[in-house]
């Protein structure tokens, strides 16, 4: 497994969620795990959320929010208009390299581009392209994606993108810490129990 990042950025979501929820309407930073459990590696996202929500690695920087999306793209552009400061995605999507690989990427108004919004499904790009239409604006926005093997019907994740996973989360705490709407400082604070917008439809 190998890790491809740009830029700077180093080796770097609303149902779990690990934040205070006054951060909501008051920027802060939203980590968004984007997925479908039952199409095998499309659950990299759901399972990388999972292992934020649950501590793994210690307590978030203050003002974030964790959130598994499953494929509820209405539900992420609606959480979006709540006024967050920076996104970050966790997402199965091909790299071009081996499975297991992880890109960290930055996403701006000219990589998005347009895209038709389906409010039964979840296609990111779509999502944030039809923000500005829903009333929000895009965020500072990073991607942080890893190369599926296997995205056929089935639950569990493949070898290559399971031993992904720990690393994965270790890039996204790393980039939580350099994005400058995250507080340096750890929450103390008692973290509410983690829900799910997981659906088990096709991801489209």
């Amino acid at each position: 497994m190998s890790a491809r990042h740009e830029g700077e950025v180093p080796p770097t979501t609303r149902a779990p969620h690990t934040d205070h929820e006054h951060a909501r309407r008051a920027g802060g930073v939203l980590v968004a795990g984007i997925g479908n459990l039952f199409l095998g590696d499309d659950g990299f996202g759901p399972e990388v959320v999972r292992r934020l929500v649950d501590g793994s690695g210690g307590p978030l920087p203050a003002g974030v929010r964790v959130v598994d999306y499953g494929i509820r793209g209405m539900h992420l552009a609606y959480d979006l208009l709540d006024g967050y400061d920076a996104l970050v995605l966790v997402d199965a999507c091909p790299g071009g390299g081996p499975p297991g690989e992880l890109t960290v990427l930055e996403i701006g108004p000219d990589e998005i581009g347009t895209g038709e919004f389906d409010a039964h499904g979840m296609n990111p790009v779509a999502v944030l392209a039809n923000l500005d239409h829903l009333g929000g604006t895009l965020p500072l926005t990073r991607l942080v994606g890893c190369t599926p093997a296997d995205v056929g019907e089935g639950i569990g994740l493949s070898e290559a993108v399971a031993a992904a996973v720990p690393e994965a989360v270790s890039v996204v705490r790393a980039l939580l810490h350099r994005l400058p709407a995250a507080a340096v400082t750890s929450s103390r604070d008692p973290q509410p129990a983690p829900t799910s917008a997981s659906d088990p439809h096709r991801r489209t």
